[in-house]
């Protein structure tokens, strides 16, 4: 079994980059533990970053993510979260296939 290619902090930095490409600022400038909305993170900030985790990860994020996940740590764990369902179900179909 191979290691995790993610980590909270891997993912902490990506989505930091991300959200402050969106909103012009500097990755350094959003802090993890902040709502996304006190930086002014808007719903076509939101949708994009949804459409950019699916290009990077081959992950579908819901489009309300950003608020059901209001913080890059909190979202950062999702993610996390959603990588380790999707491959305990890829695990159990290749067990399942033999």
């Amino acid at each position: 079994m191979s290691a995790p290619t993610h980590t909270t902090e891997s993912l902490t930095t990506w989505l930091s980059g991300r959200i402050a490409l969106y909103l012009k600022r500097e990755a350094a400038e959003i802090d993890p533990t902040v709502p996304l909305a006190e930086y002014g993170l808007d719903s076509v900030a939101a949708l994009s970053l949804c459409g950019d985790v699916e290009e990077e990860f081959d992950l579908i994020l819901e489009p309300t993510a950003a608020w059901d996940y209001p913080t890059v740590e909190a979202l950062a764990g999702h993610l996390l979260d959603e990588f380790a369902a999707t491959s305990a179900e890829a695990s159990a179909a290749s067990g399942a296939a033999r």
